[in-house]
């Protein structure tokens, strides 16, 4: 039986020995690639005339929006993969969260309103507040929906009132952004 020495030093460190990210890693890298660009080929009209691609990656998922046959339409969704491994994802993600509204800031926004609205609802001073805080706003038409909210909460009416409350706080938020 042979004993290792523990002080002795070893011939190679193991962290010197990592090459970079697996295949297995490079192929969900190229898949994820190729879903974002998926989602590029399923967007409406007006977001995708919106959002900004580069020439070529748009011209390709124009095209691919045309295709209807089933192997045409494989290989120009991997081709469209091919193309965006060179270019940067993260803005083209970050456009789609913003249609989607996933990006953390819209969730943060509509978090407040919900607040907004379940305090004017609860509270008449809440209204004094957040009209000093949104200044454009119209007072009057937020009043009246606030009573017609509670009105139809009184009634167990459906929620007429109440989503015009978010509606209204949620232009007054955006006037002031």
């Amino acid at each position: 039986m042979r004993l290792i020495d523990p002080d002795a030093e070893l011939e190679f460190d193991p962290d010197d020995v990592y090459d970079g990210p697996s295949r297995s890693q490079k192929k969900r890298e190229v898949e994820a690639l190729q879903d974002l660009g998926a989602q590029l080929v399923e967007l409406p009209d007006a977001q995708f005339k919106r959002i900004e691609l580069p020439e070529d990656l748009r011209a390709a998922v124009a095209a691919c929006r045309k295709i209807t046959q089933n192997g045409a339409l494989r290989r120009q969704k991997q081709y469209i993969g091919k193309l965006m491994r060179g270019v940067d994802p993260a803005p083209i993600q970050a456009q789609l969260d913003a249609f989607n509204g996933v990006s953390a800031a819209e969730t943060a926004k509509l978090h407040q309103a919900e607040k907004w609205r379940e305090k004017l609802i609860a509270d008449n001073e809440a209204l004094t507040l957040f009209l000093n805080k949104y200044p454009d706003t119209d007072a009057t038409h937020l009043r009246q929906v606030i009573r017609n909210a509670r009105d139809e909460a009184a009634r167990n009416k459906p929620p007429k009132a109440f989503r015009e409350i978010f509606r209204v706080i949620r232009e007054a938020m955006q006037k002031t952004d």
